[in-house]
């Protein structure tokens, strides 16, 4: 039976559901991919812990963190084989979650990015460096979650040419805009949002168009190998729609979306973040208050639609399909 150790870096909330979703499946994991599986190291901005024959979990999987555990060598010092990066993103330099990343795949370990700042910042160095030394760099937790974002564009529809991608990426804002159809201000539904536990409680990353145009970016450089920075991608935000906005829209019988969008045409590669409306019938007009969605038109598979709905524990989930398709390419 092979051993997998895992190093969870950035143990907030998803970090802690990564952990949870982890020991849940241990027994899943022997069973079909004859596959130990131990978290033997979590840190924290401050804090972290490490034990090389797996963390010893209290009630409630309590941790007894140690201070000054993470940064400079707490990757090395993990001893693990797979990295969970789950810190917070910082678009603008990678943050932390980009030294740790680069230091895992400089070490021969596979890693998994939930946190998009590191991807932003420098996805082909990234996967360049995951190349040369042969190990996997994974990032379905920061490309909408549960949604089969980069699934679709790298394995699913192999193989063909991807024309276009629209998506709605961004659960938030996706809720917003559905509450203030329905007749809220655009204040209360920023605050329904957050009290749900749907929005952050800083929600301008998400309402400016920043979180989707993150996605895009994300899966323009990784689904079809473009160079674009953050800065090249127009950007629509939902905080400046006005009441006479959402009565115009009602009286022309259209739906608005935050729409995140890949061209693709004959190699060059375009992205944007818009604000478009969509007639009633449209499979987007139907994506409402949580969900999420992507189009994918293509030149011989025709157009492909799929609809998610967020859940707490999503991001999580995505990062740990990532995992398994790791146990599953180990067993071929």
């Amino acid at each position: 039976m092979k051993r997998w150790n895992i190093a969870i870096t950035g143990f907030g909330a998803i970090g802690k559901a990564v952990a949870q979703i982890i020991r849940e499946r241990e027994q899943r994991y022997r069973e079909l991919y004859a596959a130990d599986v131990r978290i033997v190291a979590v840190c924290g901005s401050r804090a972290g812990l490490i034990d090389h024959d797996g963390l010893p979990w209290g009630p409630d999987s309590a941790l007894p963190l140690q201070p000054g555990v993470t940064g400079a060598g707490f990757i090395e010092g993990s001893h693990a084989n797979v990295l969970i990066e789950a810190g917070p993103t910082n678009f603008e330099t990678g943050g932390s979650g980009y030294t740790y990343i680069r230091q895992a795949l400089s070490q021969g370990m596979h890693a998994i990015s939930i946190s998009k700042g590191a991807l932003v910042f420098d996805y082909a160095g990234l996967a360049e460096l995951a190349k040369a030394n042969g190990v996997q760099l994974k990032i379905s937790g920061a490309t909408s979650a549960a949604l089969p974002t980069i699934d679709l564009l790298q394995y699913n529809l192999a193989g063909c040419q991807v024309l276009e991608v629209e998506g709605i990426l961004t659960a938030t804002t996706n809720f917003v805009l559905s509450k203030m159809m329905d007749g809220m201000s655009f204040e209360d539904a920023v605050a329904e949002a957050k009290r749900l536990g749907i929005a952050e409680p800083d929600p301008r990353f998400d309402v400016e168009g920043w979180d989707t145009a993150c996605k895009v970016n994300i899966l323009a450089n990784a689904g079809f190998g473009a160079r674009l920075k953050l800065q090249d991608i127009p950007r629509d935000g939902i905080d400046q729609i006005s009441p006479a906005d959402i009565q115009r829209w009602k009286a022309e019988g259209v739906v608005p979306k935050l729409i995140g969008r890949i061209e693709n045409d004959s190699g060059n590669t375009e992205a944007s973040v818009e604000l478009k409306t969509y007639p009633l019938d449209h499979p987007f007009a139907q994506v409402t208050a949580r969900m999420k969605a992507i189009r994918v038109s293509t030149d011989v598979m025709g157009e492909i639609t799929a609809i998610g709905v967020t859940s707490p524990l999503a991001t999580a989930a995505a990062a740990l399909k990532d995992f398994e398709h790791l146990l599953m390419a180990a067993q071929r």
